[in-house]
């Protein structure tokens, strides 16, 4: 297989990120693990250690969670050589906490940083070899709907009655 060249790199870096997010929000835990090697380390904040421990971590934390939404930008890969390179990106999680977790009635949470994370290539695969996560802002408000939600509407769901599975199916690409 011939190299590959940067752009094709920076490209599989970014999809890497961007699955990883997918998978958060759609509860999508082997999804999420793909997008560690298998020896990654996770410094998420309140969580630090292997990448199995940090996916225990979500699925117990994302039980009470009813919607989230990870939007990633600003990507920057610098590259350390052909098989390894640091990359920043920012994010904003959205995320809607439900009612009695945090009090009697639900809370939207926003938290927004950046992820530095050391990624490395493996047989052919770019994957996060150590993540750490740098908190900029946090926002937590009581949860209110608009009323522009309304049952006409497609809404999100975090398992496989989402729409995008559907789709995924439909298009043959399950």
């Amino acid at each position: 297989m011939p190299p590959s060249s940067r752009q094709d790199d920076i490209h599989d870096i970014e999809q890497n990120l961007y699955r990883y997010a997918r998978g958060v929000d759609r509860k999508d835990w082997p999804q999420v693990r793909a997008a560690y090697h298998v020896d990654a380390y996770d410094n998420h904040g309140s969580y630090k250690g292997d990448v199995d421990g940090f996916i225990a971590s979500l699925e117990k934390r994302h039980a009470t969670i009813e919607r989230s939404i990870h939007l990633i930008s600003n990507v920057t890969v610098e590259f350390i050589d052909d098989d390894s390179a640091l990359v920043e990106s920012y994010f904003t999680a959205h995320q809607r906490i439900a009612a009695g977790v945090s009090g009697d009635m639900a809370v939207d949470n926003q938290s927004i940083g950046r992820y530095l994370d050391h990624v490395t290539r493996r047989d052919g695969h770019w994957r996060i070899q150590r993540r750490d996560v740098v908190f900029d802002f946090y926002f937590t408000r009581p949860a209110e709907d608009s009323p522009r939600l309304t049952a006409d509407v497609s809404r999100s769901r975090r398992d496989a009655g989402d729409l995008l599975f559907a789709r995924r199916a439909e298009l043959g690409l399950n």
